[in-house]
């Protein structure tokens, strides 16, 4: 018996191929027919014109939608019944994806929403488009940070992911689903308690976190994300920074535990960030020569930038007295646990030393709010500028910033040596 297995065709088709088939043998081997019915993912003979309402009517109820061909492996479909739109295609790999366009009831809008999901999957830079959530999409952001070498960086980031996102219902979203509503909704929950500008930072590292899913193969529109900042008190100057005064300094150290007295005394005859002193070792210090080489990740793409700072005679003292007896892959700096600094750890002991200089301190000898190991980097480069009279550029090299960013974060907090300065010019 010869069996004949017949695939995707109509049973119209199928009826006269068999007959063709038994007229054209000239034997008496009997045929048997079986009937295979395909999965809607392969069955694209039995399309249907979809852009006509009476076509649609036609059409008999059942669960899986009716498809019109688009493009090459591109599919709009119907589903009669729940009458409900649905698309489709097949990536690279061979593997099908398949969306609800349920904001769609009528043809042209159901086609227009088809198109716009169909470039977003086309848009994925890899051979299988991910349709992840945006929690999934942020995970993949911080793992490709971690490929890039820049673990302090997720480290800092992920807890705060973690708080506003992850606990929000922004997370469970899917990402090619996600509209402009979805995020001003959650950036409006995330105003009880918080200043504009902290808002701003939160959203910003959720745009790069997104925008880089996107580049990994995350299918989504970025203009969903695309949010305008919102408008804060703080003048155009930049950061409001708090620059600790020589004072404030001098007591944050002495009320602080031994090692982060000497981590805060670093800071301050450096002017570094805390990420790059902390990351300092023996190694990075040239005693005879007076210098220490600082690292950090700036530009796109991040790229590591080392510099060497010209130490003071204090800084070559004090700096040697931290790399004595230490092989030269040491860090120069371990906080009170003897283990590598951390953000969240220097951040600890420094509002512990801050609580005890307020438990007797007054007036202008009281360390203000917001201080934080930055006011150590913010008061040495206000110093150099004011006190010391170091050109900028030479400032920008030793502390590894720009003449742009001291200008527009820096030059409004030291008004008195302008107003010298420009007081000299009209005397001339």
């Amino acid at each position: 018996m010869l069996v004949l297995l017949i695939y995707c065709l109509p049973r119209s088709t199928i009826v006269h191929v068999c007959f063709s088939v038994l007229f054209s043998t000239g034997h008496t081997t009997s045929i048997k027919v079986v009937l295979v019915d395909l999965p809607p993912s392969i069955e694209e003979t039995t399309l249907a014109d979809l852009s006509r309402k009476r076509e649609r009517e036609r059409l008999k109820p059942r669960r899986e939608p009716y498809w019109m061909r688009l493009n090459k492996g591109q599919y709009l479909g119907f589903r009669r019944g729940a009458d409900t739109w649905h698309v489709r295609m097949r990536d690279r790999a061979r593997k099908q994806h398949q969306s609800a366009l349920t904001s769609a009831s009528e043809y042209d809008d159901a086609k227009r929403a088809a198109e716009r999901w169909l470039k977003q999957m086309g848009s994925a830079p890899v051979r299988r488009a991910a349709r992840g959530t945006v929690q999934e999409a942020l995970e993949t952001y911080l793992t490709w940070l971690r490929e890039q070498g820049r673990e302090s960086t997720a480290k800092t980031i992920e807890p705060k992911f973690k708080k506003v996102v992850w606990d929000d219902d922004l997370a469970n979203i899917p990402l090619h689903a996600l509209v402009r509503d979805d995020m001003r909704e959650w950036r409006e929950r995330l105003r009880e308690g918080r200043q504009p500008r902290s808002i701003n930072r939160i959203v910003r590292d959720v745009q790069a976190g997104l925008n880089r899913a996107l580049v990994e193969g995350h299918v989504g529109d970025k203009m969903a994300w695309a949010l305008d900042p919102l408008a804060d008190d703080i003048e155009e100057g930049g950061e409001s920074a708090v620059i600790l005064s020589p004072g404030q300094r001098k007591a944050l150290i002495k009320a602080a535990v031994p090692a982060a007295a000497d981590f805060m005394r670093g800071l301050e005859l450096t002017g570094a960030r805390p990420s790059e002193l902390a990351a300092a070792t023996v190694a990075d210090l040239d005693v005879k020569h007076g210098t220490l080489r600082l690292m950090h990740r700036k530009g796109r793409p991040a790229r590591l930038r080392p510099r060497s700072v010209v130490l003071s005679r204090d800084g070559v003292t004090f700096f040697a007295k931290q790399g004595k007896h230490k092989l030269p892959a040491v860090r120069l700096f371990l906080s009170p646990d003897d283990r590598p600094w951390e953000r969240q750890k220097w951040a600890e002991e420094i509002r512990a030393a801050a609580a005890i200089v307020n438990a007797r301190a007054k007036g202008r000898n009281r360390i203000p709010p917001g201080a934080s190991a930055y006011g150590f980097r913010h008061a040495r480069i206000s110093e150099l500028l004011q006190v010391h009279g170091v050109d900028p550029l030479t400032v920008a090299l030793q502390t590894g910033t720009s003449i742009r960013m001291i200008e527009k974060a820096y030059f409004r907090f030291i008004p008195p040596a302008l107003r010298e300065k420009l007081a000299a010019v009209d005397e001339g």
